[in-house]
């Protein structure tokens, strides 16, 4: 078993730069016990040898999804969704004001709440930025995580989860036992399947690349191999958001602390000084 533990963790590691921890062997048995019973394997051997021939991907789509973590909601953490408020969106407004462009990523999206917690943000702000094209890219490696995310329709334990009643009711419609995030703000967002430890340089510069809670799953060559790319499709002055217990000390010299929210990083040399980072409670 350990050995078959420690193929499926060198399999993940190499698709999708997911650390596995061998020792929650449990845990990890209890994540892939419905795809081996669907795929009919008699034990995880078996399945891994399947996954690494590479002759099924919707067996390999469907192991990473088990194995991937999908936490989120509406705005998570608040703060960061703040510091887009009172930081971020009116120092690029300012920068940007004679392009009217902006472009925001949303890495590692999970099932969109992300996403679209930036699209309510950036509604009420509306006449703040009219007349300008702001895009809205979202994306994740799981597929079954980004079939949620496109469709935009949430339980009522997902909406409770992050949204008051005002922004529920002024942004979602019941249907269907569920609730629906309005038309216009599913078409505010286009989501995609990346993989960030593949090439992603085609998806453009971006003002603004939300990469929350995703590295800390990552192995620390993986997050400096990143990071280094990241750094690549952002703006020389845009803004680079991390979980808040992430950090790029240590890992990348392209990033510098901005605007006092623990997280919020800037490229290196955008500003002649550099801000503290603050740790917030």
């Amino acid at each position: 078993m350990m050995a078959a533990l420690a193929e499926l963790a060198s399999f993940l590691s190499d698709r999708i730069g997911l650390s596995v921890d061998q020792r929650r062997q449990a845990s990890i048995e209890s994540r892939l016990a419905p795809v081996m019973a669907e795929a009919a394997t008699k034990d995880l051997r078996e399945l891994v040898a399947r996954l690494r021939r590479g002759a099924e991907p919707e067996l390999i789509d469907r192991a990473i999804d088990a194995m991937v973590t999908c936490e989120t909601l509406f705005f998570r953490d608040r703060l960061p969704f703040q510091a887009m408020r009172t930081v971020v969106l009116p120092t690029l407004r300012e920068a940007r004001e004679q392009a009217r462009t902006l472009r925001i990523w949303s890495a590692a999206c999970a099932t969109g709440q992300e996403p679209y917690s930036i699209a309510m943000l950036l509604d009420e702000m509306s006449r703040q930025f009219l007349g300008w094209r702001i895009d809205i890219v979202a994306s994740d490696i799981s597929r079954a995580a980004l079939a949620v995310a496109t469709v935009g329709r949430y339980s009522q334990f997902e909406v409770q989860r992050g949204l008051s009643t005002p922004l529920l009711l002024r942004h979602f419609r019941q249907d269907n036992g569920g609730w629906l995030i309005n038309e216009h703000l599913r078409a505010a967002v286009d989501f995609r399947r990346i993989n960030l430890t593949s090439d992603f340089s085609r998806q453009g510069v971006f003002d603004v690349i939300l990469c929350r809670n995703a590295l800390m799953y990552m192995d620390v060559a993986r997050r400096r191999d990143i990071l280094v790319r990241l750094a690549q499709q952002l703006s020389p002055d845009g803004y680079l958001m991390l979980g808040a217990t992430e950090t790029v000390v240590g890992l990348s010299d392209d990033f510098v602390p901005a605007g006092g929210y623990a997280g919020l990083f800037r490229r290196a040399g955008s500003s002649k000084r550099t801000l503290r980072l603050v740790a917030n409670s």
